[in-house]
């Protein structure tokens, strides 16, 4: 048997086994070399509520996946002259001018604000060391929202981006609404929306037709319903993203599998599309996927509001940096995945990992709440252990 069929079958009985369990109502997932796909394979249905089968051509809401595409058209910028990553922030987004940096709350429940030390910067945000964070993942953050009306994130609105700093810029390392500001910047250098950059930058030149932040009447007729776990029953819901008055870089894209499979053969390719178009210069594929944190770390992700994320950490105990944009592991992972590889996720439970050193990457995607579900990256971490298991032969 061929590699790329071995790799095929074991990706199909992973997903189809992770169904037939109910772990997950539907999945579709991924793997690609630097020069093609070999294997992308359906299993399940699109929502409990409807015995429509999931196809490949599924369409996602990916999420935080979403984040290293903003990335890449922001190294873009970076290659051509029109993004100082080192400068301030706010001379792109002026939005980010008057950012204050909450100390807590005083005894009458009001937050206690500060001047930051400096202004965050554009690589800040790339690295999510700017002090943003997520309501889901950090306590005063989710105090905002319950006792002060502050918007979720992903309510996709202006409002929403308007938190307070949670430290100093450059200082701790924080995931959040970082991104999110990132693509204000490339909306400030560019003229155009988010998404426009990003579709003729990225979209287009990668023959992704299936990724927007506003999608057609095609992909809806394709979405995959958001489900929740409660109590370890699954149940399918109306969750829906909003008509964004701002595109986020951080979470809101739609997007397909096969279509982010094409994205990840770009990172294993050096930067070129299928039709050897060079969307990120070589050098600069090799800058991006290095440790940028210095002596920072990536950290546990506390699960602050359980109904969206229990407590997420990739391999605990490993250090794990971060690049632009995306997790690094600095040491070899247990499902064979080699130290320096790249992988992250989306709050729905998408995960993907890509790995320059043996030429292979892959994207598991579901629609489940919570994130770091148990049964969906338990499925994820398989798959991409029967991934190594194949190549190895």
């Amino acid at each position: 048997m061929s590699q790329n069929r071995a790799v095929n079958d074991a990706v199909a009985r992973v997903a189809s086994e992770k169904v037939e369990s109910g772990g997950v109502p539907g999945v579709v997932a991924g793997v690609t070399t630097d020069k093609e796909t070999i294997s992308l394979t359906a299993a399940g249905v699109r929502s409990l509520d409807d015995p429509q089968p999931m196809t490949t051509d599924s369409v996602f809401m990916i999420f935080s996946t979403t984040k290293a595409l903003t990335g890449t058209v922001a190294l873009q910028l970076v290659e051509s002259g029109d993004l100082d990553l080192d400068a301030p922030a706010r001379e792109y987004a002026p939005g980010l001018a008057d950012v204050q940096v909450i100390e807590g709350f005083d005894v009458d429940g009001s937050p206690i604000l500060r001047a930051p030390a400096s202004e965050p910067t554009t690589k800040q945000l790339l690295l999510h060391t700017a002090g943003f964070g997520y309501d889901f993942f950090n306590e005063k953050y989710e105090r905002l929202a319950r006792e002060h009306g502050q918007p979720s994130i992903v309510t996709a609105t202006r409002k929403a981006l308007e938190t307070p700093l949670l430290f100093d810029p450059g200082t701790q390392w924080e995931y959040g609404s970082n991104m999110d500001w990132a693509g204000q910047v490339i909306e400030g250098i560019t003229g155009k929306t988010l998404g426009e950059a990003m579709r003729t930058r990225v979209l287009e030149p990668l023959g992704m037709d299936d990724s927007t932040f506003r999608p057609t009447a095609s992909m809806q007729e394709r979405q995959a319903t958001m489900h929740q776990r409660t109590d370890g029953e699954l149940a399918a819901t109306d969750f829906m993203l909003p008509e964004p008055e701002v595109e986020m870089g951080g979470h809101g894209l739609f997007s397909t599998v096969d279509d982010y499979l094409k994205f990840i053969r770009m990172w294993l390719n050096d930067g070129a599309a299928d039709d050897g178009t060079v969307v990120l210069r070589p050098e600069t594929v090799d800058m991006a996927t290095q440790n940028h944190l210095g002596d920072l770390r990536v950290k546990l992700l506390p699960g602050v509001i359980p109904s969206l994320s229990n407590d997420a950490e990739f391999f605990p105990g490993m250090p794990k940096t971060w690049g632009y944009t995306f997790m690094i592991n600095e040491e070899d992972a247990p499902t064979g995945r080699p130290a320096g590889a790249a992988a992250w996720a989306g709050l729905a439970n998408l995960y993907y990992w890509f790995d320059r050193q043996n030429k292979i990457g892959g994207y598991w995607a579901t629609q489940i709440f919570p994130f770091a579900d148990p049964e969906s990256v338990g499925g994820y971490l398989e798959m991409e252990t029967a991934v190594y298991d194949a190549l190895k032969g």
